[in-house]
């Protein structure tokens, strides 16, 4: 068993826990990232990246994450992989405990252990993601210019993933499988004033259809939630929008999270409930839940580590001159 000691530790690998990384790295902090289950977060899952800052050509999700890993190790981070399954997080510094039984203690923790998309569970849904069948409509949106699309869902999720979607496609159809939505009514008003958005009700998804060779997704086979009637959609894109788990469980009774279980923070800042604890990324983020703006919260989450750790110590500094 071994006890790793820094002055910030981060929990999270994914766009957000390496900028961390990185900005706490340059200001030295020499922080250890601990990666978890999924290095690289849910872009290493993600293959054409058109949308991430910088880049003229199309990139891979997965090379991204090698790059941000490469440069967070170069600036001084650490980068170890491990479980957690404990947290302390009543005293300075914090204690947290891996599956292995090794230690880690930190004078601050950010926690970028970000969200996954919540899916329909079915076989044929997992064969095609990546290949018509989506998770996320402000990314992948744009490769369905011109095309029918369908979205799955029925809350605030749901319809603002088919209202952005009109922005690319002129036919998108919403399939929910009961008979009125869950959505805010404001949100909801705005779909059915919308022209190119039809809506299926009491409808649910059986299959997703693949087309063979380099078809992808051709159609989807649904099911009349009432009546039990099969019948077939011609689609080119499904994108299924029926939530985020944030990946919170860790921090039930150490930490405040909102009603979906979202760490909560302070707007416009990355501070929690304890003070020296940060959260930043899709573990704090319910709106945006793009890459770059996990980026973007991750370096946040460092400025803030940084000005608090300065605060600390000069009070330390003024307690022992006393």
């Amino acid at each position: 068993m071994t006890t790793h000691t820094t002055r910030m530790l981060i929990l999270g690998s994914g766009p957000a826990g390496l900028s961390a990384a990185i900005y706490g790295a340059r200001a030295g902090m020499k922080p250890i990232v601990i990666q978890g289950i999924q290095p690289g977060g849910q872009l290493t899952t993600t293959t054409d990246v058109e949308n991430y800052p910088g880049f003229a050509d199309v990139i891979q999700g997965p090379w991204l994450m090698e790059q941000m890993q490469a440069q967070a190790a170069q600036v001084g981070t650490t980068l170890l992989w491990d479980t957690i399954v404990e947290v302390d997080l009543t005293r300075r510094p914090f204690r947290l405990v891996g599956d292995g039984g090794d230690t880690y203690r930190g004078d601050v923790l950010v926690i970028a252990t970000g969200a996954q998309a919540r899916w329909l569970g079915l076989e044929s849904e997992e064969a095609l993601k990546g290949k018509g069948v989506s998770a996320c409509a402000t990314c992948d949106g744009f490769f369905y210019r011109g095309k029918k699309v369908a979205v799955i869902g029925g809350g605030n999720t749901a319809v603002e993933e088919a209202l952005y979607l009109t922005n690319h496609s002129p036919d998108v159809t919403l399939i929910h499988r009961r008979d009125s939505l869950r959505a805010e009514r404001i949100l909801q008003e705005r779909l059915f004033a919308h022209p190119g958005v039809t809506v299926l009700w009491n409808k649910e998804v059986r299959r997703f259809v693949d087309g063979g060779g380099k078809a992808g997704l051709v159609a989807l086979e649904l099911e009349d939630t009432v009546t039990g009637a099969t019948s077939r959609l011609d689609t080119d894109g499904g994108f299924v929008a029926i939530g985020h788990h944030p990946a919170t469980e860790l921090f039930r009774g150490h930490l405040d999270l909102d009603r979906d279980g979202y760490v909560a923070v302070t707007p416009g800042t990355t501070n929690t409930s304890v003070p020296g604890v940060f959260a930043c990324g899709d573990v704090a983020d319910k709106i945006y839940r793009q890459a770059v703006t996990a980026a973007g919260t991750g370096c946040m989450a460092a400025l803030d580590a940084e000005r608090f750790l300065q605060a600390a110590e000069f009070e330390e500094m003024a307690v022992a001159a006393e």
